[in-house]
């Protein structure tokens, strides 16, 4: 498992102060990591499929760079960059995915509710919009304890109609609280465009609450890392609550399953349109060869380390089935659950 003293960021810059490498090294990371899962769950081996993150991995390595180890974040249904990001182990994330007790919580959670509290990994969630108030709550119990520690909300563009994320601005400017609600707006909630789905301007929502808001360039790492900055020094110091809307893109499906169903709510021609601002590709045109060659090679190592773990690892007993269910321990009686 990655760990980091609690002064550093997630994602440390190199003995020159730049974060160029080591953002690009993230970013390389979870593009590789989403494109070993999908052909994960092509063989069967990830049951149930994923959202897939790739064209969004600026976000979460921009966002997480700004991060001390001791802030928490929260996270989507398109969540394993943002847990990455945060220096979450690939190789048990991986586990997490394939459904085997090794993983981040035990295959329990899958891909959508991945978690690691010590690493303030509170959680992805497969709730649109629901992991605002959680971290709105971390971030009201950071303050009351007098830490100036900061938590961090990633959403999508549909979960600014969610009355649950408003209720989060309403509450965490009224109590000035030190937390970044982070919009990925990538242009579609699931197959509907957001300028079908979404009045009005994203930010205006979160600046109608009294808070700090501004758009960024998703696709852009350095540019994503240089916002968030401004809005965590801020939220450290007591400032409150702010709003970041980051423009993005997501290159492949909404969910696995559309390789199944082949539906169409885009044609190849804005897929490709899209994908010509590649984030990685711009990251790691600001790197030298060789610093990229390393990253790319160091990447594969770990993935292929991952992948294996992985698949070695066993899969859940079904008479531990209801193991963690009750927070008091309480266990059912026996014969209720039996192995296969």
């Amino acid at each position: 498992m990655t760990n980091h003293h609690e002064d550093t960021p997630a994602c440390a810059t190199t003995p020159d102060g730049s974060p160029a490498v080591p953002l690009y090294r993230t970013m390389r990371l979870i593009r590789r990591f989403e494109e070993r899962c999908i052909e994960l769950v092509k063989a069967g081996e990830i049951p149930g499929g994923i959202h897939p993150y790739t064209g969004q991995e600026a976000v979460a390595a921009g966002v997480c760079a700004a991060l001390r180890a001791d802030d928490v974040i929260t996270s989507t249904h398109r969540g394993h960059g943002h847990v990455l990001a945060k220096g979450a182990d690939p190789a048990r994330m991986m586990a997490e995915l394939a459904g085997r007790i090794t993983g981040l919580n035990k295959g329990r959670g899958g891909s959508m509710h991945a978690a690691d509290v010590s690493l303030g990994i509170l959680g992805a969630n497969g709730i649109v919009g629901a992991g605002a108030p959680i971290a709105t709550g971390a971030a009201w119990a950071a303050a009351r304890a007098g830490r100036d520690t900061v938590a961090v909300s990633f959403f999508g563009d549909g979960a600014v109609s969610q009355g649950v994320v408003l209720e989060s601005f309403n509450l965490a400017s009224l109590w000035r609280l030190p937390v970044l609600f982070v919009c990925e707006n990538n242009g579609y909630s699931s197959t509907a465009t957001v300028e079908d789905l979404v009045a009005g301007s994203i930010t205006a929502r979160a600046e109608a609450f009294g808070m700090p808001a501004a758009s960024v360039d998703g696709m852009d790492a350095e540019a994503v890392l240089a916002a968030t900055r401004v809005f965590v020094e801020r939220a450290r110091a007591g400032g409150g609550p702010a709003f970041l809307e980051c423009r993005t893109y997501r290159f492949d499906a909404h969910h696995t399953w559309e390789y199944r169903s082949f539906v169409r709510y885009r044609t190849k021609e804005q897929v490709d349109e899209g994908r010509r601002r590649d984030p990685v590709r711009i990251q790691g045109e600001r790197i030298p060869d060789a610093a990229r060659a390393r990253a790319d090679d160091e990447v594969e190592s770990v993935l292929a380390s991952a992948v294996r773990f992985a698949l070695d690892s066993p899969d859940p007993d079904p008479v531990d089935a209801l193991e963690y269910l009750y927070a008091t321990g309480l266990r059912p009686r026996a014969g209720v659950i039996t192995s296969a």
